[in-house]
Formats: C-alpha cells, structure tokens, sequence
C-alpha cells in the first residue's frame, strides 16, 4: 500500500471481521467533532466552504472549514489519524503498518500547513478533544481579524 512520497508499506490482514467494520465506519469528512465545530460556527454568523480543494503549486490541499474570503483555513484533526500529543496511541497490532501510515499522515499535514502559510493562508488546526466553543472563538478571531 502506498502512503505517498515514496513510501510503501504491506496492507495487514484484519486482526478480525469487527476490526474491518470499525476500519470502514472512520469517515474522511464531516466528523462529529468538525460538524460539532460548523455549528458553532454558522451560529457565530461566520459563512464559510467545506472540503474545498485548494492547489497551493503542487500541493493539493483540502481543509473541513475553509474562509475563502479571509484565508483562513482550519482542519479538525482525530487524535488517532494526526498523532495526538495528549491522545495519540499507537495500535498493538499490525504496528508495521500502523507506524509509518500514522507518521505520514503527520508529514502531510506539515506539508499543507508550509504550503498554505507560503501562500499567505492562516492555518487552524483543531483537535477533535478540544472543547467547541473555545475552537469556534479561536477561528472567529482569526477570520474576523482576516477582513480588517
């Protein structure tokens, strides 16, 4: 399996049939965390994109809340899939795999962070743990401050 830039890694086999259910139940987009967090913030007032493909040179980017107007783009990150500081475990099982897709994973998201603040984005990143309102006054400052 292909992990991008390079890197490839075996696909494991399934520990059982209720690992592969919980695998393709993780969704890419619209979370609960980052739902919770368009909530907040459509009662803010704040109109924003969801999932919109930005191309930064080559970098294709596509953050869950994007402020096309303010250059704001925020990502809600799952403690699991970007390495939580806090929250971040690596699995027990199949941990050749789990190990670099997990590193990749944070590589990317420092690769479109350098791209989109190269191009004069301002980058949120939002733990799926932290508390919403506090997320949604964070983003409001930074795209309200972005239309001054």
């Amino acid at each position: 399996m292909s992990l991008g830039a390079g890197l490839r890694v075996p696909y494991p086999a399934p520990k059982d049939a209720a690992a592969s259910r919980v695998g393709r139940g993780n969704r890419r987009a619209d979370t609960k965390p980052e739902v919770r967090l368009r909530s907040d913030l459509h009662r803010r007032g704040l109109r924003f994109r969801t999932n919109l493909l930005l191309r930064i040179g080559d970098v294709k980017v596509r953050p869950d809340v994007v402020f096309t107007k303010a250059r704001v783009a925020v990502f809600v990150d799952g403690c699991f899939w970007h390495d939580c500081p806090e929250h971040g475990v690596t699995p027990k099982t199949n941990t050749s795999y789990w190990t670099p897709k997990l590193q990749r994973n944070v590589e990317r998201d420092r690769q479109a962070d350098l791209a989109l603040a190269t191009a004069a984005w301002t980058v949120v990143r939002v733990w799926e743990h932290e508390e919403i309102t506090a997320a949604g006054a964070r983003v409001e400052h930074l795209v309200r401050r972005g239309h001054a």
